[in-house]
């Protein structure tokens, strides 16, 4: 009997080494296929772009690139800088519009996830209504639709509408107030000078279309997210605290809200990236993001190869970064949940 066993035992253990030399044999034959196959793309490539007389390589940056961009709010430029510093001003293009679409989803998020709760019918319905259609219409069509809404339907400058005193808003944009000094506290107001305003802050008709349509677009999604993570909480949770004498806010905020969180947060991670990633659709409106320069840049140079691996390098490091962000944060968060 322990002779069979002994058999058994050594059969399955040289199953189970075969079974791993296989698996190691198929992966070391992929990954030489893949390599193979790489070289080959880059050899190809490398002869057409030769018989072209376009030189590879990364050199090209330092060159002058000769052309203006309308959005340099974050870093001076001009036509005779090279590619290099205008492939970071679309960068910063990219991450300031990308910062200020994910916050604004998120309170916008919030506010309609929680709306969808209400109690009230109306309010109810016409956020589910919101989230309905803007989830089920494409985000450029969006991006083209408020784009049509700020440059036809607004008034000229001169005719420009004040909503609340010192903003103003014209098919140029927006134009607003900025601190200027804390001691004592100053703000610069815009003011109308010859076709447009002067001083103070403003917003360009694409970017002010690109973050709103991002901010709308997504908050449809994290919305979802929030009323699915409020909803997961167990009811028994909110009477436990309603008989303890809690009042419907004081549940929701002291007992609901840190249980669902640590469920929201995991999917608003793949929201921020979509975000991110979806920003690049502002050379459909013409905001000069990374995306639209490199596009120039490549048109002007012939390096698409050099530009397309720029462009996939600085998303991929974005996305990285921001999950790495979640996560980390998910991870605080789930270990002071366990705690308490």
């Amino acid at each position: 009997m322990l002779l069979q066993s002994g058999r058994a035992a050594k059969n399955k253990l040289a199953s189970l080494n075969r079974t791993r030399t296989s698996a190691i044999l198929v992966q070391g034959l992929a990954a030489a296929l893949l390599v193979l196959a790489s070289w080959y793309f880059v050899a190809n490539a490398a002869r057409n772009l030769l018989a072209l007389g376009v030189s590879g390589g990364f050199g090209f940056l330092t060159r002058e690139a000769g052309f203006e961009i309308g959005e340099t709010t974050l870093l001076s430029y001009s036509a005779a800088d090279t590619y290099w510093k205008a492939l970071v001003v679309g960068l910063l293009n990219t991450l300031r519009v990308a910062a200020l679409a994910m916050l604004f989803s998120t309170l916008a998020g919030a506010l309609v996830g929680s709306a969808r709760l209400s109690r009230n019918w109306l309010l109810g319905h016409v956020a589910a209504l919101y989230v309905e259609v803007i989830r089920n219409v494409p985000l450029v069509v969006q991006l083209f639709f408020w784009y049509a809404v700020i440059t036809e339907s607004l008034p000229a400058p001169a005719n420009s509408l004040s909503p609340i005193q010192g903003v103003f808003l014209s098919n140029r944009g927006m134009a607003f107030p900025v601190l200027v000094s804390l001691l004592p506290f100053e703000l610069e107001y815009p003011r109308f000078s010859g076709f447009n305003f002067a001083g103070g802050g403003s917003l360009s008709p694409e970017f002010t279309a690109l973050l709103l349509g991002l901010s709308l677009y997504t908050a449809a999604f994290i919305a979802e997210i929030f009323r699915a993570g409020f909803l997961s909480v167990d009811r028994g949770q909110s009477e436990a605290g309603y008989s303890l004498g809690l009042s419907q806010r004081q549940v929701k905020r002291f007992i609901i809200a840190p249980q669902a969180l640590r469920l929201i947060v995991p999917p608003m991670t793949s929201q921020f990236l979509n975000c991110t990633k979806n920003s690049s659709l502002a050379v459909a409106i013409g905001f000069p993001d990374l995306v639209s320069i490199a596009n120039t840049t490549i048109n002007q140079t012939g390096q698409a190869i050099e530009g397309f691996l720029i462009i996939m390098a600085v998303y991929l490091t974005i996305s990285l970064a921001i999950s790495g962000f979640m996560n980390w944060y998910n991870r605080r968060f789930a270990l002071r949940g366990a705690a308490a």
